[in-house]
């Protein structure tokens, strides 16, 4: 019995590893690299392929990750003159998922997000600071349960270029950033729980955009 078994998966091992050097040639032909090209121009926020994240520490033991499933918005960038960059991205609160069903109608409910007083969460910038050929600082005003708060997100530029391989409403010239800020939820109205919920809160936002216009 042991030895047919054993033949058996051999044989289904060399069988599989044969299909795959078979499939490598009809695969990606060309290795996954970053597209550098000019990220210029004015795009629309693609909500299938963009998030924003947070993580927050619970009960003094271990850390809390959740995301906002809906998201919109648009930028400009100008990487010969910062001072006409702009965005504007709006997410409703209560699209919160921590992947638990009890804690997500919490946070939608008055002691935090309070979604149906305060349906949306919103981020309008002021003004773009070059750090490096590939990032900066974002100034803008962050709208979060009614509170509005200056905030300043540090941002990196994840590549820029023309993609003709996937198709509309995805495809076309299109940039990619990541931005992140730590704030205190109590500056935003929302310290219920201080003794089992942090008040720093890391906020992370990863916008894949298609350009528009520029």
């Amino acid at each position: 019995m042991l030895p047919n078994k054993f033949s058996t998966a051999l044989g289904t091992a060399i069988l599989s590893i044969a299909l795959s050097a078979s499939l490598a040639p009809t695969a990606d032909a060309a290795a996954y690299h970053r597209l550098d090209a000019s990220p210029t121009g004015s795009y629309r926020i693609d909500p299938d392929h963009s998030l924003a994240w947070f993580t927050v520490g619970h009960a003094g033991v271990a850390v809390v990750v959740g995301r906002f499933d809906k998201m919109s918005g648009t930028y400009t960038f100008n990487s010969a003159d910062p001072a006409k960059d702009k965005v504007d991205v709006s997410i409703p609160a209560a699209s919160i998922n921590t992947d638990f069903a009890m804690r997500d109608h919490d946070l939608r409910g008055p002691d935090f997000f309070n979604v149906r007083e305060f349906p949306n969460i919103t981020f309008v910038s002021t003004r773009y600071q070059p750090t490096g050929k590939d990032s900066g600082q974002l100034y803008g005003k962050l709208t979060i349960h009614g509170v509005t708060r200056p905030v300043a997100f540090h941002v990196r530029e994840i590549g820029a270029g023309p993609v003709p391989a996937l198709p509309k409403p995805w495809g076309g010239y299109l940039s990619g950033y990541e931005a992140t800020v730590t704030i205190q939820r109590s500056d935003f109205g929302m310290d219920a729980y201080a003794g089992m919920i942090a008040n720093t809160v890391h906020l992370h936002v990863n916008i894949e955009g298609i350009r528009t216009a520029g």
